[in-house]
């Protein structure tokens, strides 16, 4: 994982809230789909922010869509906000 890498969760209601800090590589891909795959369920609406990344890697951005479509299939609706959210999702 990126060294500078974090992230921040809270609940709302029916809603998961995701806030990524730091660079976005390999590893970083992998921690936000291991949380995506532990605390997904349940949750109606999974927010995704990415206004506080600061560098987007390649392979950490190619390893998170490989692997989101899984998740997709299995849970809740993800919304990806902020400025990097086009950089790093696969819509």
């Amino acid at each position: 994982m990126a060294s500078n890498f974090h992230m921040f969760s809270y609940e709302t209601r029916d809603s998961l809230h995701l806030k990524l800090d730091g660079d976005f590589d390999g590893t970083s891909a992998y921690e936000l789909l291991e949380t995506l795959k532990k605390n997904g369920n349940g949750f109606y609406q999974i927010f995704i922010d990415t206004d506080y990344l600061k560098t987007i890697y390649p392979f950490g951005r190619e390893v998170f869509q490989k692997k989101l479509g899984i998740f997709k299939q299995q849970s809740s609706h993800l919304i990806f906000i902020g400025k990097n959210g086009r950089k790093i999702s696969s819509d």
